[in-house]
């Protein structure tokens, strides 16, 4: 039976949004400021049924539909122009279950949801980098992290999903259960209907040795250098990723380097706090660094150190690759385009997503690049509207000049709207598989403001 608007509102628990309400242009913002649209409803559901009632409409009255978590996704794709959103920010349960050594968290958290609640137990799970990341957007795509060389991606620790699916029904998916499903979502993005809460297996980690190394660029080939010998070759318990910054105009950091543009790497280590000094012997011989900021802090604390660099609101414009090699060639070409970023907070950034993660094979879940040593990322950030020609071309011409030497794919998550041979680029040998999976429990592709998988024909 098609819902009229009114019954349909009548049916939520939550709160509907139409462009004629009060706070509508708030409601239709996302963290991305370069994406402007008009959603014709926006759907604040605070449970599962909620969601099954929003999805019901969506699918009888053929509404174009997106789904909003957290709302990080760089490609504006919890938000569509005169479509109705799913909005889980409502949805903030968290339950920690401590013998069981897991968490199930709700589709509206964010990872600064999940470390706060997960801290309290001495434990973590892997995730990104910012703390405001939404936990449905960065697990669906795969979730690269401070943890990823210790406890491998988030979904190597997912053990199931509570979903809805597009016909309306809610199923659970694991390795138990209807595991065809529980395969397409470690991986496959929200294309496949909505995660209402996620079952993740939990860590003992509470205290890290962690923090910035930074150093000048013309350091940065030696610097790159060294790390792509001394990364993959570190114990573990030791990730760090590759950045090339503009040093933020506050503390931390000490003023002689406010706004200077350097090159660093960002370090978490996991492992005995009393080898952690032999650990960091070879970073502190080398250069030495311009800053050594490599401390203890809570985990947290970590996980949340960019989110005031980073709030919502900013223009973003992203390119990103897998990568298999660091050349000498590749190495020149990204202290050239790295010396040359345009903006205070753009900036490039090489994740390691070896050591756990690659013990998972390419076709174990959708996630085709475990063979890959790195993903990059290239981001022009700005919170002006005026410089967004400028950040997107620095962005795009960084990425041009690198793509070559990349291994092919890229992260979903630091995709735009990129078009469908990227897509399956990413996918590689699992689109197929994804497709068919797609067309099981989408075949109308009612789920398709994402990076789309599209039904078998």
């Amino acid at each position: 039976m098609t819902l009229d608007v009114e019954t349909f509102e009548a049916s939520l628990r939550g709160e509907l949004i139409g462009p004629d309400d009060e706070g509508y242009d708030a409601a239709r913002q996302v963290y991305n400021a370069m994406i402007d649209r008009r959603p014709r409803l926006i759907a604040y559901c605070v449970d599962v049924a909620d969601v099954i009632t929003a999805v019901n409409f969506a699918h009888d009255d053929s509404i174009t539909l997106a789904v909003r978590g957290g709302g990080h996704n760089g490609g504006g794709l919890g938000i569509v122009d005169d479509g109705l959103v799913i909005d889980l920010s409502s949805m903030k349960g968290i339950r920690v279950d401590p013998a069981a050594q897991t968490v199930r968290v709700e589709g509206g958290c964010t990872w600064g949801d999940v470390d706060h609640a997960t801290h309290a137990f001495g434990m973590a799970t892997p995730s990104g980098i910012i703390s405001t990341t939404g936990v449905g957007g960065l697990t669906l795509g795969g979730g690269i992290g401070h943890l990823t060389r210790k406890a491998g991606l988030s979904i190597d620790n997912l053990l199931a999903v509570d979903m809805v699916l597009a016909d309306g029904s809610f199923v659970t998916a694991s390795a138990e259960q209807n595991d065809d499903l529980y395969w397409a979502v470690r991986g496959g993005g929200g294309n496949f209907g909505v995660v209402t809460s996620f079952l993740f297996k939990l860590h003992p980690i509470r205290t890290i040795v962690g923090g910035p190394t930074l150093w000048s660029l013309d350091k940065a080939a030696d610097v790159m250098r060294f790390y792509r010998e001394f990364i993959v070759n570190a114990p573990e318990d030791l990730n760090g990723f590759f950045e090339f910054l503009t040093v933020p105009p506050g503390p931390p950091f000490p003023e002689h380097l406010h706004l200077q543009k350097m090159c660093g790497i960002v370090w978490c280590y996991t492992g005995p706090e009393n080898e952690a000094d032999a650990v960091f012997a070879p970073v502190r011989e080398f250069g030495p660094p311009d800053l050594y900021g490599v401390q203890d802090m809570p985990f947290p604390v970590l996980q949340a150190a960019f989110d005031a660099l980073y709030p919502a609101g900013h223009q973003w414009y992203w390119r990103a690759d897998f990568v298999n090699e660091l050349s000498d060639e590749a190495i020149a070409l990204h202290v050239k385009h790295g010396s040359e970023m345009p903006t205070m907070q753009s900036t490039m950034h090489l994740y390691p997503i070896d050591g756990a993660a690659h013990r998972v094979g390419n076709e174990d879940t959708p996630f085709s690049y475990r063979d890959a040593t790195w993903s990059s990322v290239i981001v022009g950030v700005d919170p002006d509207p005026a410089n967004a020609d400028r950040i997107t071309k620095w962005t795009v011409d960084y990425w041009d000049a690198l793509h070559p030497h990349s291994a092919g794919g890229a992260y979903v998550n630091f995709m735009m709207d990129e078009g469908q041979e990227r897509v399956q680029a990413t996918y590689r040998d699992n689109y197929e598989r994804l497709a068919a999976s797609k067309s099981k429990y989408d075949p109308a592709n009612l789920f398709r403001v994402n990076q789309n998988i599209k039904p078998n024909a």
